[in-house]
């Protein structure tokens, strides 16, 4: 009889498990098949399944036994993971941290400005019992509820495991470091209790959440639910290898669950923010953020950090702000998050910086305050226009994965003052970016179209190959409202190594600030 299928934190197949099963009659054992299939002969009913194998953390499973039951198996890879939950705080509010390890940890607490600096050092976390700070998954799709990590075996109030979000919002990060030499390292977005600057920057925290795949889903893989056996050959059973070029949904059916780690939002544990940003994904995420927040702080802009949930929710007061700043890849926004900010330009002078690229191309609904879900890319049903009508320039897929630097179109602009820059000059040579090098204009390019204000001022274009680099622009609203927009994911990646990309971003920073 088939009893379920065991897989890991990637939904990947786990064959040679094994599986005993303590049933009314006594107990049978098995190990789990190519497929993770786990099959035995024992009858219908209650039962309990044990699991064991090497590398991944042991689990007890109460379990129903007979036709049309079966269970989805999830087993933890060794190692160390870890989440702060919730991933965004006010200051003066408590978070938690909840690491997955297979030794005792250590655990540190750092602010990323423009230089990393430690906060406090929270101490060795242990338990005493063997392999206790091994983390417990649920079974089947936890990427629409959850890990509920620190629910099982915790709790302790010797040994808790909060910690205070400090005064100064920003972005900070946990160091964790085990016994065996693993680090791993995540974010944590401490918000003001109040508004204390007059610039707001939004996080992505949307976009960091549409492409975590932790659990063996994304916006990007299996995204209307995991399929019902876990994957053996990704290549040969992924809908997004074997129908390449196809988006299957028009609203996905699941939802993804923020409780998750984010495994591309790690920075080295020695990274300086002008090193380069490895990985894939790392270079539109977290560590690339870090680079323009850092780049505040370096030329002494004050800044509050947010998460996009507190602009979705109506917790952040626009009106308490001059400068509102869009940071590196916000592609998912939610239709009230667009209705706000844009009513907020047009009617009552709100200034917004878009330095980014590949932005508000994408809908999201909240099930509630952690869980979402995504919309077909390239769609605006339910804000009802182009996000060029906002940001005053639009993702188009030409130029994807190219890079360049601009060339001023109208040297004469203010924008371009004090740089030395002439009509026709190329700058923004330098950039962080390894997945897309070549210049500030990379990775994926927004430029303007027929949904474009009729008044946007066109500054500068990235020089990527057939004319489709990104596009620079500038308007103004008749309230006084104004949108500076690079569209490009890499601007960010220069802005700290660029002294031309750095001028020209002070020079409009400063502009909407006076």
């Amino acid at each position: 009889m088939l009893i379920g299928y065991v897989s890991d934190e990637r939904y990947l197949a786990l064959p040679g498990v094994w599986v005993e099963i303590h049933h009314a009659q006594g107990r049978t054992a098995t190990q789990s098949t190519a497929s993770g299939a786990v099959e035995a002969d024992v009858p219908p009913g209650p039962a309990t399944a044990l699991l064991n194998a090497p590398g991944y953390g042991a689990k007890r499973v109460q379990v129903t036994v007979g036709e049309g039951h079966v269970t989805q198996f999830r087993l933890l890879r060794d190692g160390l993971l870890g989440y702060a939950w919730p991933k965004w705080t006010p200051s003066g509010a408590a978070t938690e941290f909840r690491v997955h390890s297979r030794s005792a940890y250590k655990l540190g607490l750092w602010r990323y400005g423009y230089a990393k600096e430690l906060i406090r050092n929270l101490g060795w976390y242990d338990d005493h019992g063997p392999r206790a700070t091994i983390q417990i998954t649920p079974d089947g799709d936890y990427t629409q509820t959850g890990m509920g990590w620190n629910k099982v075996g915790y709790g302790s109030a010797w040994h808790p495991q909060r910690v205070i979000a400090p005064s100064r919002s920003g972005l900070y990060y946990f160091h964790a470091k085990n016994l065996d030499g693993d680090f791993f390292g995540f974010p944590w977005i401490v918000q003001p209790a109040a508004p204390q600057a007059p610039v707001a920057v939004l996080a992505s925290t949307i976009t960091w959440n549409a492409y975590n795949n932790f659990g063996g889903r994304s916006n990007y893989v299996n995204q209307d639910g995991l399929p019902p056996t876990p994957t053996l050959a990704a290549r040969q059973e992924l809908r997004r290898f074997t129908h390449p070029g196809t988006w299957p949904f028009e609203v996905s059916g699941a939802p993804l669950s923020f409780e998750r780690p984010e495994l591309f939002n790690v920075a080295p544990e020695d990274a300086q923010i002008t090193d380069p940003v490895e990985g894939r994904l790392e270079s539109a995420m977290a560590p690339a953020e870090w680079r323009l927040l850092g780049w505040l702080e370096r030329e002494g802009f004050a800044y509050d950090l947010y998460s996009e949930t507190e602009l979705h929710f109506g917790r952040l007061d626009l009106d308490a702000y001059k400068v509102l700043i869009l940071n590196t890849h916000p592609e998912y926004w939610s239709a009230e998050m667009y209705a706000r900010v844009k009513q907020w330009v047009y009617a009552r002078g709100g200034k917004v910086m878009y330095l980014a690229g590949c932005g508000l191309y994408a809908e999201v609904e909240f099930d509630d305050e952690f869980t979402m879900r995504c919309r077909q890319e390239g769609r605006a049903d339910l804000r009802g226009e182009s996000e060029a009508n906002l940001l005053g320039i639009a993702y188009t897929h030409s130029g994807y994965q190219s890079g360049a630097p601009y060339r001023v179109l109208d040297g004469e602009h203010w924008v371009f003052a004090g740089t030395g820059l002439r009509t026709g000059d190329l700058f923004g040579q330098r950039s962080l970016h390894e997945r897309c090098p070549g210049g500030a204009s990379a990775h994926e390019l927004d430029k303007i179209g027929p949904d474009s204000p009729p008044n946007a001022q066109h500054l500068a274009r990235g020089e990527n190959d057939g004319g489709q680099g990104a596009d620079m622009t500038l308007y103004a609203t008749p309230s006084g409202g104004a949108v500076f927009a690079v569209g490009s994911l890499a601007w960010t990646l220069s802005i700290v190594v660029d002294d031309l990309v750095s001028q020209v971003t002070a020079n409009v920073l400063r502009r909407f600030l006076a």
